[in-house]
């Protein structure tokens, strides 16, 4: 063994060249292996560790007091499948606005609709709430917030000038609820001093069943619950696994690439890995020879061959593993983000099964050529050496000479034809190279192309809201919507503008309110891109993204009812939007739409949008509108796109990915011409005897894998772009949308012709440091080679 050990350390050493692309190759395949699966589990276990950890409520349910008093629906914890409950609970749902605070918001700001819950403490049966910050409310004049999306933070403020005695509470903590049951929490007696006389607060009750794994469970749950209280107590109902699957999307919105990029480099790094061993069986046929003669064994020369392809392997196999942590951390980043639970981290097995897995591989590959190695008879060996077989490519070679083409350049076309195993693995390096970055370029486009669309809740180039009326009267009076639209109107610089309003409205076949954005003027011009349908251009119509037609089962072309204050409306649907914004569920209409309906709208809700004149600077318009409108309280702001850690991290892993695949095709190239460099010195040292210039010598070796790189081009390409049809709809899904198909579209022209030449690009990088070092050669040291 000692003189095997020997062996296999010479092989390694000497084959520098074909070691370092076996550690980098390999390096980068358990790299996007270990992504890959990292994220796959991330998708999956995040939200159940923590449900399980907080003992979070399968259901969150939410009762009318007028209908059921707290005695009766305190009796639903003896119901036979509760396992677990708590509540009673009170809960209202309260617009408090900002008070002074660190975090420089505008204070009189109106926040969001919030619900509040009165709680003794952070609960122990049933939904642990976790304190990230500060400690629990105990008295009076203090509030926790949800820490999922608060610009809040300790010691912050929030006003409720609409309650009596207009009380001000001071953030004292931050809570995580691992099923989002409320947005704040207050002690309850708190709770009662936030209630108006004469008014009796909700009832919130959080339950954990013996069966809740499926929806059919959940609901059948939630039946016995609705059957065991009044009739119509029961006003809504939250489960655990709409929560689990709004907090997968995000980071599932990620695997689909992650996987398909994964897969691709595994395969390229097993093709360059047998190249590569097989390249060293072919340059190595005589030192096999002399192996046998020495009295190696077949098995001992199949061993030798193996283990020479593993020690490298198993350098680049720990370097993937640091690698792919390194990479994961953007990508664990966002989905941390989207659970709002503990810090992620690649799991340990992870990074214990892909490398195990990854030598399994390379074993396999390099055991092919190493068998042949093996087989190989020991004087055929010696005297068979490295020479090609005679003939190979002549007839090319001669129907190339008759072109008129410098006879470099013919030369090297016909190179490849004299060795066509090898220029094989060229081509299906380039081609899957070239598959890589097709796909990478058109995801990038689409995701960009998507955040643009998205970007349309802020349309034109400068936004107007107002955050609180003030109590002077000329300042109410501008700050009335209607007045804010004459000073747009008479401000130069205006193009166009129109206003948005958002309300709270019940939709038929739909638990609890839904929201609406009702807009007033020509919108047209701001409209959001369209799956189907189109925009609305006429009172009575409406815009529904994919989360709501899911939900609901309406399609395009159909009426839904929308219901406010006793009062209905109908609406028909006539196109689905490209929205993600709470969940995919916003409604979109014309204002007079909701004419029939019992609504008002607070002026703090309205935003105005405004497009420019051309040459017309957003920062100065602003500014000047600004002081036109006179109110401190309203926002005039030039507008900004939205920066989606999502598509930053897809950006990001796409660009990473596409650079891994790119280097291991161009390495793939590079060992190959190596090999075959090396095995025609000698006819590099007939040629410059002959007059070839070192220049000649170059664009011969270069030639000769330019065809094979457009050809494989041609090929890959269409691949790369039947990856991007199927994956970009499926990373949608994920995100809980369809994909509009002017941004699956993205393969103008001049994108195709830019990555129908990447393949001669990888080609040709690969083979620009050994075209090199054979236009160094001497002719005399090339002549005595053989």
């Amino acid at each position: 063994m000692s003189a095997l050990g020997k062996v296999v350390r010479a092989g390694v050493g000497r084959r520098r060249t074909q070691t370092l692309v076996t550690v980098l190759t390999t390096t980068m395949a358990v790299a996007a292996a270990v992504l890959a699966a990292g994220l796959l589990v991330a998708s999956r276990t995040p939200f159940e560790h923590a449900f399980a950890k907080q003992r979070g409520a399968h259901l969150t349910a939410w009762f009318d007091p007028a209908t059921a008093t707290a005695a009766q629906v305190a009796t639903t914890v003896h119901l036979a499948d509760v396992t677990a409950a708590a509540g009673p609970y009170p809960v209202r749902s309260l617009s408090p606005r900002i008070g002074a605070n660190h975090a420089r918001m505008p204070v009189g700001g109106v926040l969001p609709e919030m619900s509040v819950v009165g709680r003794a403490d952070t609960g122990k049966a049933v939904d642990e709430l976790s304190l990230t910050a500060g400690h629990w409310a105990t008295g009076s004049g203090q509030i926790v917030l949800s820490d999922r999306d608060t610009p809040l933070g300790v010691g912050d403020q929030l006003s409720f000038p609409d309650l009596p005695g207009k009380p001000v509470l001071t953030v004292v903590g931050l809570a995580r609820s691992v099923t989002a049951t409320a947005d704040a929490w207050v002690s309850p007696a708190q709770a009662a001093a936030l209630t108006a006389p004469g008014s009796r607060p909700g009832l919130q009750m959080l339950y954990r069943f013996r069966h809740a794994a499926t929806d059919a469970e959940v609901t059948a749950d939630r039946k016995a619950i609705e059957s065991a209280v009044p009739p119509g107590s029961l006003t809504g109902a939250s489960s655990s696994l709409q929560a689990e699957r709004s907090a997968n999307r995000t980071t599932s919105t990620l695997v689909p690439f992650v996987v398909a990029f994964g897969v691709i480099g595994l395969v390229m790094s097993m093709l360059v890995i047998g190249t590569v061993v097989n390249g060293a069986v072919g340059t190595a046929t005589r030192r096999i020879g002399i192996l046998k003669s020495l009295g190696f064994t077949p098995a001992q020369v199949v061993r030798a061959y193996v283990v020479q392809a593993l020690i490298p392997a198993t350098v680049g196999t720990a370097l993937g593993v640091v690698l792919g942590n390194l990479m994961a951390v953007p990508a664990l980043g966002v989905a941390q983000r989207a659970y709002s639970t503990s810090s992620l981290t690649i799991a340990p097995w992870i990074d214990l099964a892909v490398p195990a897995v990854a030598l399994i591989v390379v074993a396999a590959t390099a055991l092919a050529p190493a068998l042949r190695a093996g087989r190989l008879r020991t004087v055929e060996a010696i005297a068979l050496g490295r020479t090609p077989r005679a003939g190979r490519g002549r007839a090319v070679r001669r129907l190339l000479g008759t072109l008129p083409l410098p006879r470099a350049l013919s030369l090297g076309l016909g190179n490849p034809f004299a060795r066509p195993a090898r220029s094989a693995t060229v081509a299906a390096a380039v081609v899957f190279g070239t598959v890589g970055v097709t796909f990478g370029t058109g995801l990038a486009i689409s995701v960009n192309d998507i955040q643009n669309g998205l970007d349309r809740e802020n349309a034109g180039a400068v936004t107007v809201q107002n955050v609180a009326p003030l109590a002077d009267k000329d300042s109410r009076d501008t700050a009335d919507p209607a007045l804010i639209a004459a000073k747009i109107t008479a401000q130069p610089g205006t193009r166009r503008y129109f206003s948005t309003a958002r309300t709270q409205v019940g939709v038929a076949k739909l638990a609890g309110s839904t929201r609406v954005v009702a807009y007033q003027g020509d919108s047209s011009w701001g409209a959001y891109q369209m799956i189907s349908g189109t925009w609305f251009h006429s009172p009575g119509q409406a815009v529904a993204p994919y989360g709501f037609l899911r939900a609901t089962g309406a399609h395009v072309g159909d009426t839904i009812t929308l219901t406010a204050g006793g009062r209905r409306t109908a609406v028909r649907i006539v196109g689905e939007d490209l929205d993600t914004s709470e969940g995919g569920t916003v409604i979109r209409t014309d204002l007079s739409s909701l004419a029939g309906l019992d609504l008002t709208i607070p002026s703090e809700l309205v935003q105005f949008s405004i497009d420019l004149k051309p040459d017309t600077d957003a920062t100065a318009y602003a500014a000047s509108l600004g002081k036109a409108l006179r109110s401190p309280d309203t926002l005039v702001l030039p507008t900004g796109n939205r920066i989606n850690p999502t598509i930053i991290a897809i950006d990001a892993l796409v660009a990473m990915f596409t650079l891994m695949l790119v280097a291991v095709a161009g390495l793939g190239v590079l060992n190959t011409v190596v090999l075959d460099t090396r095995e025609r010195v000698h006819d590099f040292g007939v040629f410059k005897a002959l007059g070839m210039s070192p220049r000649q010598t170059v664009a011969m070796v270069l030639t000769s894998v330019a065809g094979i790189g457009l050809v494989a081009a041609a090929v890959g390409v269409p691949v790369g772009m039947a990856l991007h049809t199927w994956v970009a709809p499926v990373m949608g899904h994920a995100a809980g949308t369809a994909i509009p198909a002017t941004d699956m579209a993205v393969y103008s022209p001049p994108v195709l012709a830019g990555l129908l030449l990447g393949g001669l690009v990888i080609a040709t990088a690969g083979a620009l440091l050994p075209a090199g070092w054979a236009a160094r050669a001497r002719t005399a040291a090339a002549l005595r080679s053989e």
